[in-house]
C-alpha cells in the first residue's frame, strides 16, 4: 500500500468513525458500503438461493452483520474476520427526565467498561434507535443521530472538591447525568419529536420505545506533528470493522472470506446477536446446505478447515505508565499488527494459528507484534475465545495497538491501519490455511 493509499485508507476510517455513533449507524454504513461495491443483501427470515462466486450479506437486530464472499467453485473452507460493532459509553434509561436546581437532565446507564473520567465537560450528541407509531398503526424503526452539542456533563469545580485529584470515585448514579436544558418542566419525548421531524420529517406519530446513548461530537482527527496517530471515539472496535469490510473488499474472490461483526462485546456477548449467540452458526449452517456438502460431517469439516481472526484492539506500551506492560511485551504504536496471547484462554490464539498469522504477515511485508498481559495482572478477552467455544473454528486474537482503550476518545496509530488491512487482504486471499491447525 502506497502512502497516498494510506492516507486515503485513514480519511475513509475517520469518515466511518464519524458518521457510526452506534452499533446501528455502523451496521448501516458497512451495509452501504458492501452494497455499492456488489453485495446482495440477504434477509433471516426468508429463503436463500446462494450462487459460487457471488458476495453477500446479513444483518440481525440491525447491529450486528456477517458478510461472505463465496468462491467460484465448491465451498470447502472460510477465512473469517471477527470484529464487533459496540463500545462503552452512556445510555439512556427508559424513563430519562429529570430534574435538578432547575435543569433537565436525562438518567443514563453505563455500558460496558467505560472510562467515566473523560466524560465530563464534552459536548455530547444522542444517537440510537427510535420505534415509532404511525397514524395507521404501522410500527417503524428509525435511526437517530442528533449530531450537535445538546448536551454536557459538568465537572465540579476543584475549589467545591478539593480531593478531586487524588482518587476520587465517580458514581454515575448521582455525578453523571448529562445536563440539556435549563427547565424544570420540559421532557425528553417532544424533544425527540423534534428531531425526529428535523432528520427524518416525521411528523404526527408516537414514540413507542427507544434505545439511546450519549457520545461526544467532536470529529475524529490526526494527531502529532506528522500526524502519526489517530484520536477518535470508538476505535474499539469499530477501527477492526472498518478494516474488515477494507480486506474482503479488496481480495480477490478465489478463496472463501467472510467477516462477522457482532454486537453486545462490550458486556459479554451473550445476546441473539453477540457472539455467544447462535447468528454466525446459523449463517454457516445455511451456506453448507447451500454450496457445501450439506451434511452434519461436511459442516464440521467446513469449520475445521476454516481459521477466525478475531480483530480487537490491544493495549500499546504507554509512554507514561510503561511499568504497565511485561518488559517484552509492550507493543509500539505504528509498528504492526498485535497478536494477543493468554495461557488461561482469554484470547484465543495458540501456536499454530499464531504461526499461521506471522507467516501472512511476512509474506504480506507486513510487521507483527505480540501482548501478553503482566502475570501479576487481569486480562480482558474478545468474541476470539467465545467464537471457538461456540463453534470450534481455529481462531487467534489480533489488533491494532492504541491507548486509552473504553475512554470516550481513543488513540492508535495511523500507519497501522494500512497495515492491518494489507495482512487481513493476505489473509482472505491465502489458499492454503494449513498452518491454523
Amino acid at each position: 500500500m502506497t502512502q497516498g493509499q494510506s492516507a486515503e485508507t485513514v480519511n475513509r476510517l475517520c469518515d466511518f468513525l464519524r458518521d457510526s455513533p452506534t452499533p446501528w449507524h455502523a451496521t448501516r454504513n458497512m451495509a452501504r458500503r458492501l452494497e455499492s461495491a456488489g453485495f446482495t443483501r440477504l434477509e433471516e427470515t426468508r429463503d436463500w438461493a446462494l450462487t459460487p462466486g457471488a458476495r453477500y450479506y446479513v444483518t440481525r437486530n440491525d447491529a450486528s452483520m456477517i458478510a461472505f464472499q463465496l468462491p467460484a467453485g465448491p465451498l470447502a473452507s472460510l477465512r473469517m474476520i471477527g470484529a464487533h460493532t459496540d463500545s462503552p459509553g452512556l445510555h439512556l434509561k427508559p424513563n430519562a427526565t429529570q430534574y435538578a436546581a432547575g435543569w433537565l437532565q436525562l438518567g443514563v446507564q453505563v455500558y460496558g467498561g467505560a472510562l467515566l473520567a473523560p466524560w465530563f465537560d464534552r459536548d455530547l450528541g444522542l444517537a440510537g434507535r427510535v420505534h415509532v407509531r404511525h397514524a395507521d398503526g404501522r410500527l417503524e424503526s428509525v435511526l437517530l443521530n442528533v449530531d450537535r452539542p445538546v448536551a454536557i456533563i459538568p465537572s465540579l469545580a476543584i475549589h467545591l472538591d478539593r480531593e478531586a485529584n487524588d482518587g476520587r470515585a465517580i458514581n454515575p448514579q448521582t455525578q453523571m447525568a448529562p445536563v440539556l436544558m435549563q427547565s424544570d418542566s420540559a421532557a425528553l419525548e417532544p424533544l425527540l419529536h423534534a428531531w425526529l421531524a428535523r432528520e427524518h420529517g416525521l411528523e404526527n406519530v408516537d414514540i413507542v420505545d427507544f434505545e439511546l446513548s450519549f457520545y461526544d461530537v467532536q470529529p475524529p482527527a490526526q494527531v502529532g506533528v506528522a500526524q502519526e496517530l489517530i484520536a477518535s471515539a470508538r476505535l474499539d472496535n469499530l477501527l477492526s470493522c472498518f478494516v474488515g469490510v477494507e480486506a474482503l473488499l479488496a481480495c480477490d474472490g478465489e478463496q472463501g472470506a467472510l467477516l462477522v461483526a457482532n454486537d453486545h462485546e462490550e458486556v459479554g456477548s451473550a445476546s441473539a446477536s453477540g457472539a455467544q449467540g447462535p447468528f454466525l452458526e446459523d449463517v454457516l449452517r445455511r451456506l453448507n446446505e447451500q454450496v457445501g456438502g450439506g451434511s452434519e460431517a461436511s459442516l464440521v469439516q467446513l469449520i475445521q478447515s476454516s481459521c477466525m481472526i478475531s480483530c480487537d484492539n490491544a493495549h500499546a506500551l504507554h509512554p507514561n505508565f510503561a511499568d504497565k506492560h511485561d518488559d517484552n511485551h509492550g507493543p509500539a504504536i505504528n509498528q504492526g499488527p498485535v497478536i494477543k496471547i493468554n495461557a488461561s484462554q482469554r484470547y484465543a490464539t495458540n501456536s499454530a494459528t499464531g504461526a499461521l498469522f506471522r507467516d501472512i504477515c511476512r509474506e504480506a511485508g507486513v510487521p507483527v507484534q505480540a501482548f501478553v498481559t503482566r502475570a501479576d495482572m487481569g486480562c480482558g478477552s474478545t468474541i476470539g475465545p467465545l467464537t471457538a467455544t461456540a463453534i470450534g473454528v481455529p481462531t487467534l486474537d489480533v489488533g491494532v495497538p492504541q491507548w486509552a482503550m473504553h475512554s470516550i476518545r481513543e488513540t492508535a496509530g495511523s500507519r497501522d491501519v494500512a497495515y492491518l488491512v494489507q495482512a487481513l487482504t493476505a489473509f482472505v486471499q491465502r489458499a492454503d490455511l494449513g498452518g491454523g491447525r
